[in-house]
This record gives C-alpha cells, structure tokens and sequence, in this order.
C-alpha cells in the first residue's frame, strides 16, 4: 500500500473552522460548516482503515477531477493492479429509509435527502470518461460507504453497491487478499490523476466577512475559549486550565491571520493587536524574528 495523495482540510474548511471561532455565522453558513467538518471526519475515518491495507496498491485521497468541462469530486480511489476501487464517503448518522419505487433516499421521517447513488454513479461515469481521453481502459468498482456506526438504513436495497459500517472491515479484507502486484502503468496513472487535481474548487462557499467583524484575541485550540491569560512564557487557558508556550500560541495566531486575511501583510503591529492579550511589542516581534522569513527594514519590516 503506498499513498499517493494526502488528505487535507479543505481551505474552505479551514477558513469556515476559524470563522465559527472567531464570528457569529449565520444558521445557513454554520449547518454548511457542519456539514463540511462532519464529512471530512467520515473521510479520515475511513483513511484510518484503508492505511492498514497491506496489499500492493496505490491511495488517492480527495480527487477533484475535471473532463469535459465537468467537475466531479472521488472521496478516495485505490488502484490496483487490474482494477480501479471508487469509494464515495458518507458519516451520516440516524434513520433513513430508501424507497424503491421512487430510488429516493429519505431521513426518517419524511426528510428527502440527496441520493449519494446518484452521486456515485455520476463520479463513476465520469471517472470512466477521463480514463477513456487517456488511454486507460480498467475496470471501476463503485461503492458507496456509510462510515457511521450509528447510521441505519430501512428497506435497504440488496443489489446496489453499498458498504455498510458493519461491512467495511470485511470488505478490506478482500482487497488485502488481491495477489497481484502494480506495475509501471498503475504507477503513471496515480501520478497522471494528482496532476489532474484541481487544487481549487470553483464551489466555495465561504461568506463575506472583514477583519473587523472578527474578534481578537487567542483562543485555546481545543476548548475555543478567548479567556486566556499571558503569564511569561506561558499561556492559561481560564476555562479548561491547559496550558500552551506562548510563542506557540502566536504562531498559531499568525498561520490564523493568514489564511483569513491573506491580503494583508504579517507585521509585529498587526499581530499585536491581533492576539491583544501580549502587551509587549517585544516579544511578537522576537517570535516573529525566529520563525518567520523578514523582509523589509524598520518600520517597513513584514513576514511571510
């Protein structure tokens, strides 16, 4: 097993994350967040699993793929030998029930929900065109996984291709159990498809916000709470009684600043008032000095 593509938060995710710390997001923008956090978490759930496999295969994580100007995202692909294995992820929890008559999905009781077949299918098809566009001709096997424990689905449909949280285990299994090893054209066609990788995704759906609408401050990591207090080198969570190094804190505080307000440049003025709670000058701009890259002199000095 050899993992080609990485998982990572999403930025959108990332910015969202830091908003919902530091802003009231709207009802809409908070379940949209929500939503992103719990699907990545259902990803890297399954990420844990496929990481055991110790057959001869290659991992793409998070694909956003593009063929005929149609975008088309694959939540995890596994390439082996003769085969491809195409994994859409689902962490939903509860009741849900699927009706076949209508091939509808439904959150119990009467809540329609997105068919994730669809969506399989969708990927699937496309996925099959691009491989087709260059030269590659190996089979897909498609399924949809639900990830969660506490997930139950009624009147299940038996011959659709679904992975159920009781399955998954044994599923992988018989991916270990393939004795077939990769060769130089599995190899090319991993690197082919991360190539292919959108990095940005055109879907974004992060609210408009200004630097002054956030609040300052720093924030414990795990808690989220702003009732911090600076003692020397030290930073004291007042809610939970964790403690972080100060200097880790700003660094903290400083990758935060920059993936909200990308615009603005990194100054020791600026992250003063941005983690408010240091009241030296000093000691930001020794932090800044030994872990960030200086440019300019004086009062035109600014980091990256």
């Amino acid at each position: 097993m050899v993992i080609i593509k990485t998982r990572v938060r999403s930025k959108e995710l990332q910015v969202l994350e830091l908003l919902n710390a530091r802003m009231k997001l709207s009802n809409k923008d908070r379940q949209y967040y929500y939503k992103l956090k719990k699907g990545y978490e259902g990803e890297v759930l399954f990420d844990s699993l496929t990481e055991k496999l110790t057959c001869d295969c290659f991992i793409l994580n998070d694909l956003l793929l593009k063929v005929n100007n149609t975008l088309f995202q694959i939540d995890s692909l596994i390439i082996t030998a003769n085969e491809i294995y195409l994994y859409e992820i689902k962490n939903m929890d509860g009741d849900y029930y699927y009706d076949s008559e209508l091939d509808r999905f439904f959150k119990m009781p009467h809540s329609e929900i997105t068919n994730p077949l669809h969506q399989l299918t969708r990927s699937e098809s496309l996925l099959r065109n691009l491989l087709f566009y260059y030269g590659y001709q190996l089979p897909i096997n498609a399924f949809l996984i639900f990830i969660n424990s506490e997930f139950t689905l009624y009147q299940s449909p038996i011959h659709r291709p679904i992975i159920y949280p009781t399955q998954i285990y044994r599923h992988l299994q018989k991916l270990d159990q393939i004795p077939m090893k990769l060769n130089k054209n599995n190899r090319t066609l991993a690197q082919k498809l991360v190539s292919l990788h959108v990095k940005e995704s055109p879907f974004s759906q992060i609210p408009s916000y200004t630097l002054d609408q956030l609040q300052k401050g720093i924030y414990y990591s795990k808690c989220r709470s702003f009732s911090i207090s600076h003692k020397g080198k030290n930073c004291i969570c007042m809610k939970c009684n964790n403690m972080e190094l100060l200097e880790d804190s700003i660094i903290r505080m400083v990758e935060e600043f920059k993936t909200l307000v990308p615009e603005k440049r990194i100054t020791t003025n600026i992250i003063h008032d941005w983690c408010q709670i240091v009241e030296s000058k000093f000691v930001i701009r020794k932090i800044l000095n030994n872990n960030f890259k200086r440019f300019g002199k004086k009062r035109w000095t600014y980091y990256e």
